[in-house]
């Protein structure tokens, strides 16, 4: 055959030949080496064009004869990847011999590289040749029967009947959504299917599953879906496809579904899983599999179900394929690569725990079903006929809940069925009608199957306990002998049960039947559960769980039974009752009770709080019970925030949660937080005007899913916050998203941070969004913009009359906006804030500094600018001074960290001298270089990592360091800039503070600046600290106030941790001379490592010389054990002094004895008004103790005597009892010996009428006990004794109790021990009873372990807490008959009274002992299950109590509601002294006041699920309640309707003083008429709105008309804007009785308007959570200067930073009352901690500073707290 030949009759194979050479240009060169050594191939090998090389190659190897080109092309087939069918073309055209003819080749597909084969030598053996074709012909029929057997499975005809469903309808693909894909796709075979991305959140076709270009390794693809969604079928839609030659990828497809796996116990080899479970081959099945290993990468494995697999695979990897292994293994080593490497393997299974043998990198595609479009393209499919179709998408249309139904594939093929039954004959919309609830959609369906007669009950109930059963053992297949023939023949002939062959093994089959899906067998367990007698209410509420679907925490798999709670839900609607009462035979009454208890569960689950997935799974149930009170409740008890993390979410999902919270009253915020969501779920939740704060955070969420968030947004009109962060949206989901926000008016924040948008992006959202009205903050952080555009969104700030800030730092962009112009206008303010640029870290260069300038210009003014963390450089930062006038700058210009020089800093600084409007300049400044210390004369600064506000030269210090605060700090100013500064100092304006830290001073130097202290008017404190070198002036009034600093003033001089330099008595000479001339009152402060006695002594002795000195703190100073004598003289030689501190609290730790305790006892007795003593962390011992005791009534201590750490024993406890006669000035003493021990004696002034004595795990012995109740009883005075921890025993606590005589009076004994919980209540009670004297009151706490014993000459109190009663009642009635003859109150918290063994012993108790208490006068029974029985026996005993004023039966759980209502009003007729009344049903206040008369003073009804009917009745009892004082209904349902039916009686209810209607669900409607009738309430004094969605215009109704005795105003979490907070302020203040505002919660972004008046009598202000920024803090601490009795702030969780901290710094130290600052999560560091705590070093009289979670390190932590203890960073408070 010549050259010519060959080509001509190969015809593609020459071409596919070529191609395949051109790859390998080496390889065929040495093989045409090999073949012609003596060719030049130098023209060939060299030529441009690839493929003419290879041409010219392959005719020189023609050239040479047919045997060479034979030769070649064999070692072309051996050692190259060649595809199987070129491989067969090659062979069959050339590979022969004259004689033979070719054989059959194989189909032609889609070329892949096979593996490689070994190396052969050419010119292989003719019987080696043989082998391989007949290998070949052997696969090749094989593949052949198998493509044919599929076909046969899928083909047309009649379905057998193990044909899938699929089949028999037209396939609408589902929505398929890349999760996980570590390989990327080919982008050439991606290109015929739109070019998907390997994105998270990308959508796919079917054919993208496969489209991986990545050739080594396992290629292991997982289907994720919920049941319904379709896995199965798309797992048979792909074997059909692949029979219709479709997927030209692979020659074989294997699919294996692991229910039926789950059947073969028995082990099997790789070859008989594919072989025998599949099709077998006619011969030689060792050559076809070994064939399917050669051609791996053409084989696809399905699994279905991997979730439903039974056994666990095992962890031990085997490469030898004819090992025998289980299923589950075979499946891991496929995944892993170890059996049959390359080949492709795809797994469908619900979300969940996946078994860990699926490779990491194995690509995860979420299932999500149908959308919209997919919906009514599958109906259009599934009716035919045109009038059905159209009927049929007219009635889906028309009906929200089918398309919900119908975004399941499995739900949706149900709902075609019913509708293909109801629609003849049917009105229109009737049909949907039917079909609510999932659960009636399958009842429909089951009830279709035969339409003319009902279907046999009994058999129904058979069906149902077959599917039960197989739930329980998680088995979904049965055998002829799982279920009876007449259960069988009704299965398959009404469809609900399908049949199916099961290869077992070679030649083996059985026949299974299953249920036509899974949800169905769950149908029909719910159904047996419901209606057969053999299930009692118990059995049935044990399957009445919520699955967790964050299973990887709880089980090693899936069950099951993920509907089966759903639709015992469902079958508990009224809806289902008469078809349940059919199958349960007529049998109403089982029925009935079986769906009350279902509600009940279901009612008791919404009381309890669920983590996300429960939630969901709890709003499915709800949903389907079509309960309207269930539904109420469980929205209701949904938290304000709501979260859901990492679970998939669909869109039947997010309609189950909306349809319960349209029953909600208030808003919630819902944040969904790496969840995998379906795209077009956002839909789901259109119209739910409750939400009102809405987050998605996934890079799932791409275009589709905002394009379906903007049609949702638009109808979610009380949405207020919108987040959409961490997505993967682009410019198209931009333009929906901008679209439909312009439609949402009443958005106050969106946040699209973390989007990776770029400029374009960014900038039409800032000019689409930035128009809406009340928003305040729109943040894009985290996105790509460039310089260019960052200048343009500086423009659009700046020209947008609502911004008020843009803050941008490295990638943050947040944009904080005003009210409107329109509504300041409104307001009356006096004008529109300045703009506050924030530009830090931009990367703004010199170039950009005149461009910045020119935008500035055309702006308004700035209140502030900051452009710190630049490269402006020393040219770009001259230019910005040189601006500032024209600017504006109103307050501050940041330059800091701008790579200024020194010269550069000279330069800004000369420039900004003549600017008069500027107020402050911040200049933070590293140099380049370690140390440059610069010449004095000129008094340049230098400034290493320091923060500095100015920096002056010589001529220009003067006026710049009138600026306030000042910093000179780490510079090298020395001892000669030392004097110089205080020769300058008295000529410098009033600062706020001037800083000199870190400029190496000397001790001489501290001296020369103290000495200045008398010259320097403003100067107040001085805080020198060397081992920081920290030294700080401060003035002692913030800058501004317009109070010139006066005599008033106290100086401090802390001298802190003096380590380096020892307080020798030269030094404390020059000290005190240098403050001699310092104003008084004086307060001096010193702290070194030790103070030698020659020194105190030199220090006292000069003390004299200073008449002013108020107080002398020795701190962390050690001291010998003479120096507290010394010290003690203080007193007599400086009368003055006040007090005298020592290491904190006075004499502690200085090692004194027993010896000391006479000397020093008397030298304090001289002191006629010791206030404080402690002499704590000695060693005085028990003996040293007691002689102190013995002195102790000559020492006139008129405070505290702190005695703790002592090493003292119980026989220092039962001294200090002997001693209490003798001292009738102590009014507590508190002694612990425990670790950490503890003694505490406090005193009054006067003789005490009432002692306090507390022993804590004191392990008091039993012969010590008549000893300590003999010391007891000598205590005249004492009324309450606590024993917390003593090692009592029930003996030794009958021991006490019997030999305590205690004068006459009141004496309370509390005990606290571990057993008491354990102990019971009757065992305490006998205890009680042999107390001596009259026992008036009994508190039993399980839960606290806790005891209470009250005794009173007079009958009083008895409170039983939460502990079952116990059994001996006889004795435990006349016991307490006894002792309780004339008790008044009564009460039972949390106590047992149910039907079973507790309960009946504590509802006889109550039978027998309420008639004996006739002089009841409150009885409280709260937090109790209560039976009709104990109810019964209750109120018995009720009717007997005449006297009864108080009656509180709140939170309780009745068994019978109603029935325990009536029984109460008929027990209560003619109880005419009823005071207070707190109920549990509103009705039953409507009745009571019909039969007893008018209602009491006080009522109230806190979470009493009372609703807008059952305060229709409350409202028509308190008509005529004129003497009401008290009306307490928080946390009920009440609503807008509630409020106007208060509203229009509250005028007529002249007394009243309190009202509490917190979280109530009432909005803006509800509050205006409240807050109008309100006004009319003149004597009201608490008012408390909390948690209810009041809105501005309730707020601007209550600031017309506050009730003027207003003490109490509780406005948290009540969606409160700027408006109304402006308007409730201003008319708050002066107010002159307000002692509490609450205003926590709501948004105070814009701030708080400063006080005039002020607040005189307030003590506490709630604002946490409020968004108060640095900006909104100024004003704020202003105001509190105006509340003198404030004793608490409440700022925790807002957004104050350091220079907040500043201001509060300042202003606290004038606050005398304040007790506590709460300043948790907000944004201060340790510079601002550091300032907070120098305002406590001022003398403040707040006792703690609340710093947990705020960004300061836990080293500077644990350093401020060791220099200030009352700064507190721990979660737990102290």
């Amino acid at each position: 055959m010549d050259i010519a030949g060959i080509q001509m009759g190969s015809g593609n194979t020459w071409d596919w030949l070529v191609q395949l050479l051109s790859k390998n240009p080496e390889w065929l060169s040495t093989k045409v080496k090999f073949f012609l050594p003596n060719t030049d191939l130098g023209s060939s090998s060299e030529s441009p064009d690839p493929a003419q090389g290879v041409t010219l190659q392959l005719k020189l190897l023609c050239g040479r004869g047919l045997a060479t080109w034979r030769s070649f092309i064999y070692c072309v087939c051996m050692e190259l990847e060649v595809p199987l069918e070129l491989e067969v073309l090659l062979l069959s055209t050339w590979g022969h011999e004259e004689g033979e003819g070719p054989r059959g080749a194989g189909t032609p597909s889609l070329t892949l590289p096979g593996l490689k084969r070994p190396h052969h030598s050419p010119g292989p053996s003719p019987q080696w040749k043989h082998c391989r074709r007949q290998r070949r012909e052997l696969a090749q029929r094989y593949l052949e029967l198998l493509r044919t057997s599929v076909q046969e499975h899928y083909g047309s005809g009649p379905p057998s009947s193990g044909q899938h469903l699929a089949s028999l309808q037209a396939y609408i693909p589902p929505i398929l959504q890349w999760s996980r894909a570590t390989t990327p796709l080919d982008p050439q075979k991606g290109a015929n299917s739109g070019d998907p991305k390997t994105e998270d959140g990308t959508d796919v076709s079917i054919q993208d599953l496969f489209s991986s270009r990545s050739h080594k390794g396992p290629r292991v693809t997982v289907l994720l879906g919920k049941a319904g969604m379709g896995k199965t079928t798309l797992a048979h839609r792909l074997c059909q496809k692949w029979a219709e030659g479709q997927l030209h990828r692979f020659q074989a497809l294997f699919l294996f579904e692991f229910r039926k796996l789950n059947l073969i116990t028995r082990l099997l080899t790789l070859p008989q899983l594919l072989f025998d479970l599949s099709l077998n081959p006619e011969a030689e099945p060792e050559a076809v599999f070994q064939y399917l290993q050669e051609n791996a990468s053409r084989v696809l494995l399905i699994f279905d179900g991997l979730d439903e697999a039974l056994y666990p695979c095992s962890g031990r990897e085997t490469v030898d394929p004819h090992s025998p292994r289980p299923a589950l293994a075979l499946f891991s080593d496929l995944c892993r690569g170890t059996l049959l490497p390359g080949c492709w393997v795809m797994a469908t299974s619900r979300p969940g725990k996946l078994p860990t043998c699926l490779p990491t990198e194995a690509a995860m595609v979420h299932m999500w079903g149908f959308d919209g479009p997919r919906v009514e393209e599958y109906v259009s499919h599934f009716f035919g006929e045109q009038t059905s179709r159209e009927a049929a998408l007219a009635e889906l249309r028309a009906n929200r809940q089918l398309q919900n139904m119908c975004a399941v594939p499995a739900l949706c093929l149900a709902v075609c069925l019913c509708l293909y039954h109801l629609l003849p004959g049917s009105a229109p919309d009737q049909c949907a009608a039917l079909l609510p609830t999932v659960t009636q959609l399958y009842m429909r369906m089951v009830l279709a199957r035969s339409p003319r007669r009902p279907l046999p009950a009994a058999t129904l109930l058979g069906l149902g306990e077959v599917a039960l059963r197989g739930l329980e053992a998680r088995k979904t297949i049965f055998y002829v002998g799982d279920i009876a023939p007449p259960l069988l023949a009704f299965g398959a002939a009404h469809h609900l049960l399908t049949s199916f062959r099961i290869r077992m093994g070679p030649g083996h089959w059985d026949t299974g039947y299953a249920f036509t899906h899974l949800s169905l067998q769950e149908f029909f367990a719910a159904l047996y559960l419901m209606a057969s007698p053999k299930v009692d209410e118990d059995t049935l509420a044990r399957h009445i769980t919520l699955n967790s679907r964050w299973v990887l925490r709880t089980k090693a798999s899936l069950g099951l039974s993920d509907h089966l709670p759903t639709f015992l839900a469902g079958l508990a609607s009224h809806a289902c009752r008469p078809f349940l009462s059919h199958v349960a035979q007529n049998d109403e009454a089982r029925v009935g009770a079986k769906q009350t208890a279902v509600v009940q569960v279901l009612r008791k689950m919404a009381a309890h709080r669920f983590t996300g997935p429960k939630v969901v799974e709890l709003c499915h149930c709800v949903a389907e019970t079509q309960v309207p009170e269930l539904a109420q409740l469980t929205a209701q008890r949904l938290p304000y925030q709501l979260p859901f993390h990492n679970f998939p979410l669909t869109y039947t999902d997010l309609a189950a949660l909306a349809s319960v919270l349209e029953h909600r009253a208030g808003p919630i915020h819902l944040d969904f937080e790496g969840c995998p969501l379906e795209p077009h779920c956002p839909e789901a939740l259109a119209g739910c005007g409750q939400i009102e704060n809405l987050s998605f955070k996934s890079r799932k969420c791409g275009d589709a899913f905002a394009e379906a968030l903007s049609r949702s947004l638009p109808t979610l009109g009380n949405l207020q916050k919108l987040g959409l962060t961490g997505s993967k949206i682009t410019a198209r989901g931009i333009s929906h998203l901008v679209q439909a926000l312009s439609f949402c008016p009443q958005l106050e924040e969106i946040s699209l941070h973390d989007n990776q948008l770029k400029d374009q992006e960014v900038l039409g959202l800032v000019e689409g969004l930035l128009c809406l009205a009340l928003l305040r903050k729109l943040d894009l952080s985290r996105n790509s913009i460039s310089v260019s555009t960052l200048l343009c969104l500086v423009k659009a700030a700046l020209t947008c009359p609502t911004v008020r800030t843009l803050q941008v730092r490295e990638a943050d962009l947040i944009f904080l906006l005003s009210p409107s112009v329109e509504t300041a206008t409104e307001l009356q303010s006096p004008s529109v804030p300045h703009p506050y640029p924030r530009l830090q870290k931009c990367q703004l260069k010199v170039h950009h500094a005149e461009m910045l300038i020119a935008l500035l210009q055309e702006g308004p003014p700035l209140e502030e600018l900051d452009l710190s963390g630049n490269q402006l450089e020393d040219e770009g930062c001259r230019l910005l001074a040189e601006a500032a006038p024209q600017l504006h700058i109103a307050r501050k210009l940041d330059l800091s960290d701008n790579q200024l020089s020194v010269a550069g800093v000279s330069h800004v600084l000369h420039a900004l001298s003549t600017c008069s409007t500027l107020a402050e300049l911040h200049i933070r400044w590293e140099p380049p270089v370690a140390h440059c210390h610069l010449p004095l004369p000129s008094l340049e600064l230098w400034l290493p990592c320091a923060h500095v506000h100015t920096h002056a030269q010589a001529h220009t210090r003067t006026q710049l360091l009138t600026l306030s605060p000042c910093s000179l700090s780490g510079n090298a100013l020395g001892d000669e800039g030392a004097a110089l500064l205080a020769q300058l100092l008295p000529g410098l304006g009033p600062l706020q503070s001037l800083d000199f830290s870190e400029n190496g001073f000397s001790l001489d130097a501290v001296f020369s600046l103290a000495r200045c202290l008398s010259t320097v008017q403003w100067a107040a404190h001085l805080d020198i600290s060397f081992r920081s070198q920290r030294i700080l002036l401060r003035g002692d009034e913030p800058a501004g106030s317009g109070r010139s600093p006066g005599p008033s003033l106290i100086p401090v001089l802390p001298l802190r941790s003096l380590s380096e330099c020892q307080l020798e008595p030269p030094s404390i000479t020059c000290l005190i001379a240098a403050l001699q001339e310092c104003p008084g009152p004086l307060e001096v402060q010193l702290s070194c490592e030790a103070l030698s006695e020659q020194g105190l002594e030199t220090l006292l002795c000069c003390l004299p010389r200073l008449p002013q000195l108020q107080l002398l703190q020795l701190s962390e100073t050690g001291l010998t054990p003479r120096s507290p004598f010394l010290l003690a003289e203080v007193f007599i030689k400086c009368p003055q002094v006040q007090k005298v501190e020592l290491r904190w609290a006075s004499f502690a730790g200085c090692g004194l004895t027993q010896e000391h305790v006479e000397p020093l006892c008397s030298v304090l007795g001289k002191r006629e008004d010791l206030c404080q003593l402690d002499l704590s962390a000695n060693l005085l011992g028990d003996d040293g103790l007691r002689r102190l005791l013995e002195c102790l009534p000559r020492m006139p201590i008129s405070g505290s005597l702190d005695l703790s750490h002592n090493s003292i024993s119980q026989e220092s406890v039962l001294s200090l009892l002997e001693m209490l006669p003798s001292c009738p000035r102590v009014r507590e003493a508190s002694v612990s010996l425990g670790s950490e021990q503890s003694f505490w004696i406090h005193f009054s002034k006067q003789e005490e009428a009432g002692k306090m004595l507390r022993l804590s795990e004191c392990s008091l012995l039993p012969e010590q006990l008549p000893r300590l109740a003999s010391g007891l009883s000598q205590v005249l005075q004492l009324v309450e004794l606590t024993l917390s921890r003593c090692c009592l025993g029930l003996e030794q606590l009958s021991v006490v109790l019997h030999l305590l005589r205690h004068p006459a009076g009141v004496l309370s004994l509390r005990v606290e021990e571990p057993w008491l919980g354990r102990a019971g209540v009757l065992a305490l009670l006998e205890v009680c009873a042999q107390a001596s004297g009259n026992v008036t009151a009994v508190s039993i706490s399980g839960t606290q372990q806790q005891l209470c014993v009250q005794s009173r000459h007079s009958p009083s109190a008895s409170r039983l807490a939460p502990c079952d009663l116990g059994t001996h009642h006889s004795l435990l009635v006349q016991q307490l008959t006894e002792t309780c003859a004339r008790l008044q109150r009564l009460s039972l918290s949390q106590v047992n009274l149910s039907d079973d063994d507790d309960g009946d012993a504590s509802s006889l108790l109550l039978r027998d002992l309420l008639p004996a208490l006739s002089e009841l006068k409150s009885f409280r029974l709260t937090s109790s299950c209560v039976s009709t029985k104990g109810l019964s026996h209750l109120t018995s005993g009720l009717g007997h109590c005449h006297h009864l004023e108080e009656l509180d039966l709140s939170n309780n759980q009745f068994s019978e509601i109603e029935t325990g209502t009536l029984a109460l009003l008929a027990a209560l007729e003619g109880k005419r002294r009823l005071q207070r009344l707190s109920t549990i049903l509103a009705k039953a206040l409507k009745l009571l006041t019909e039969a007893s008369g008018p209602v009491p003073p006080f009522c109230r009804l806190s979470w009493n699920h009372i609703d807008d009917v059952g305060c229709c009745h409350i409202s028509e009892a308190l008509r005529a309640a004129t003497r009401l004082e008290e009306l307490i209904l928080d946390h009920n349902q009440i609503g807008d309707t509630g409020a106007w039916h208060l509203a229009a009686i509250l005028p007529g209810l002249p007394e009243l003083r309190k009202i509490d209607l917190s979280a109530n669900g009432i909005g803006p409607a509800g509050g205006v008429q409240l807050a109008a009738s309100l006004a009319l309430c003149r004597h009201l004094e608490e008012l408390m709105l909390g948690s209810n969605a009041l809105g501005d215009p309730t707020a601007l109704q209550l600031a017309r008309g506050l009730p003027p005795h207003l003490r109490v105003l509780h406005l948290r979490s009540s969606r409160l804007g700027p408006e109304g907070v402006l308007s409730l302020v201003r008319a708050l203040d002066g107010c002159p009785h307000v002692e509490e505002i609450s205003l926590a919660e709501n948004s105070l972004a814009q701030g708080l308007p400063r006080l005039c008046t002020g607040l005189p009598q307030l003590r506490q202000m709630d604002l946490v959570s409020c968004e108060i920024d640095n900006q909104a803090a100024k004003h704020l601490a202003a105001s509190f200067l105006l509340c003198p009795a404030l004793e608490e702030i409440l700022l925790s969780w807002n957004l104050l930073g350091d220079e907040a901290a500043a201001e509060l710094a300042q202003v606290l130290p004038q606050m005398r009352q304040l007790k506590r600052v709460d300043l948790e999560k907000n944004r201060i560091t340790a510079r601002g901690a550091r300032l907070l705590a120098e305002g406590l070093a001022q003398g403040s009289g707040i006792q703690v500073i609340r710093l947990w979670n705020n960004p300061i390190p836990a080293d500077a932590a644990q350093h401020l707290q060791s220099q200030e203890p009352r700064l507190d960073f721990a979660f737990f408070g102290s």
